[in-house]
């Protein structure tokens, strides 16, 4: 076992002495160290019930014959922090994540890791660790949140969000607001559509690197206790079995991650993240990938923000397992998973628990919601490195769109026009210098475009911007573009009333300006630098653009 390295022998009396002193007994020497690696804390709805999920892995290690050592990362909410200098920090922790696990694990030599997570940047830097470190680690999420209700809708944290566009252009009241304030958000969970945490979960169970079951399983439900037992056990098994992450996943993992992505309608967010934990595993995952499968895998499923369903509809269909039992003829059915057994053994022995929902919100390989998956990479003379749209949350009538740039150099500014009322039909709102260098940090731009759908625009008016966006945007919203503009792409010569042509199913996004005019802009081109200190200015000297995951290189 790697803990023998600190346990074994007799010149390891000291270290012996030191675990001793935090209770180990020497009984418990001769058993398998497990780190429990929980993300719990007091800011994140997401993660306040961590503690209770951590001591039920603790149970499960125990009994199946391991001793657990619990230590904890940091953690950010995406939602406290849009909308201000703080969402330039969210991405950015991902890799400070990664860093903090691999420290703890490689300090004190563990045998093997159950992680324990649930937020948008939190899982993916749990999941890079796991690759990194290629020692036994399996994943329990944490779960979704139930949904609020008002006026007898159920409704989430978008709800509030885009109430605050719709109070601001007087469709609804303060007092409206203020109870939308007070009861969408129920309590422990992430947000409780498909946005990125439950986007990512899902991706974790897909991948094979949590127990089927769990990427649905809610915060409030005990089946998540059982799992997070039933996951405690498993990581000794193993341990004693020698199953590491790479020996479960490989690029056919990756495939079948982003068929249930494109089937489920997941986030963008995935195509940042997918790739950075791909390179983590010693792999390399294009966006040509997600496109080449996003036209041959349909979109099953509508869930929030492109449609009325929630997780917990999700949950009670059948989950992520029910989705790849629609998808088996396409899937790669070999694959191991943490339990042990392959995708295809998981799926034999799948019992849909209510079949009528199941029937009613999902579709079939032969009916599906839309014909391609919720994702399409677009390229083009503004993005010639590519950019991400979620095609499955844009209007049917937006999916082709030319119009004036409206072009704005912050997430700031652009919110300022779109609260003052100078955002009007047909304009495409710029967003530039928010990318992973530009931010620095890429932020993601769910006030703006939550503010548009307030306003009753999201029809109307489409969003591009070298930055992201929250699992929770819909519309013609377009991220990732690259180049940046920190690095000179082209989004950075963009003038205010130049056209944009948007061609979603063609996966186009033109600047309709010459090559000639764009060579006079580039000879005085001069990127915009906003000051940064700290981290910050660390990440943006070592990070890699957007069509790269925005990995640490």
């Amino acid at each position: 076992m790697r803990s023998d390295k600190t346990k074994k022998g007799l010149e390891r009396a000291p270290h012996r002495s030191l675990l001793k002193a935090t209770g180990v007994t020497d009984s418990e020497m001769k058993k398998p160290f497990i780190a429990v690696v929980n993300s719990r804390n007091e800011l994140i709805p997401g993660h306040i019930h961590l503690d209770k999920v951590a001591e039920a892995v603790k149970a499960g290690i125990r009994s199946a014959g391991g001793v657990p050592f619990e230590f904890h990362t940091i953690g950010i909410c995406d939602g406290i922090a849009m909308g201000h200098e703080g969402m330039k920090y969210s991405l950015p922790s991902r890799e400070a994540i990664e860093d903090s696990i691999e420290l703890v694990l490689q300090g004190h030599q563990l045998d093997g890791m159950v992680m324990i997570t649930a937020c948008d940047k939190i899982t993916p830097g749990h999941l890079m660790a796991a690759g990194s470190l290629d020692i036994p680690a399996i994943v329990v999420t944490g779960g979704p949140m139930i949904p609020g209700y008002v006026d007898d809708e159920p409704r989430d944290l978008i709800s509030v969000f885009e109430g605050v566009g719709e109070c601001q252009s007087e469709k609804v009241s303060d007092e409206k607001l203020k109870l939308l304030e007070d009861c969408s958000c129920s309590g422990a969970g992430s947000c409780a559509g498909m946005y990125t945490a439950n986007t990512m979960a899902c991706m974790t169970e897909a991948l094979g690197m949590s127990l089927p079951g769990c990427g649905t399983a809610h915060a409030a439900d005990a089946k998540k206790i059982r799992l997070a037992k039933e996951s405690g056990e498993r990581i000794v098994s193993m341990v004693n079995e020698g199953l590491n992450p790479r020996s479960v996943v490989t690029m056919k993992s990756f495939e079948n991650a982003i068929m249930v992505d494109m089937a489920i309608g997941g986030s963008t967010n995935t195509t940042l993240h997918l790739p950075a934990i791909a390179h983590a595993f010693g792999l390399e995952l294009s966006l040509d990938v997600f496109d080449r499968l996003s036209k041959s895998t349909p979109h099953l499923i509508s869930l929030k923000p492109g449609g009325e369903n929630y997780m917990l509809d999700f949950e009670r269909a059948g989950g992520v397992q029910a989705i790849m039992s629609r998808l088996q003829s396409s899937l790669n059915l070999d694959e191991k998973t943490v339990n042990g057994k392959t995708v295809g053994d998981n799926l034999s022995e799948l019992i849909i628990v209510n079949p009528k929902l199941n029937a009613r919100i999902m579709g079939t390989m032969e009916s599906p919601i839309h014909e391609e998956g919720g994702i399409a990479v677009l390229k083009g003379s503004l993005a010639p490195d590519g950019s991400v749209v979620k095609q499955a949350a844009v209007d049917p009538k937006m999916l082709k769109h030319s119009g004036p740039a409206r072009v704005f150099d912050s997430e700031e500014d652009a919110m300022a026009a779109i609260l003052a009322k100078k955002i009007v039909a047909g304009d495409v709102v710029v967003i530039r210098y928010e990318g992973p260098k530009g931010g620095p940090g890429m932020r993601e731009m769910l006030s703006p475009t939550s503010a548009i759908a307030g306003m009753g625009l999201i029809d109307k008016v489409a969003l591009v911007t070298d930055g992201r966006f929250s699992g929770g945007t819909r519309g013609p919203c377009i991220g990732h573009i690259s180049p940046e503009a920190q690095e000179g792409g082209p989004i950075g010569l963009v003038k205010e009333g130049d056209i944009i042509e948007i061609d979603i199913p063609a996966r186009k996004l033109d600047l309709k300006v010459s090559e000639e005019e764009l060579a006079e802009r580039r000879k005085t081109f001069v990127p915009l630098e906003k000051k940064v200190t700290g981290y910050l200015a660390r990440y943006r000297k070592f990070v890699s653009s957007a069509n790269k995951g925005a990995i640490i290189e």
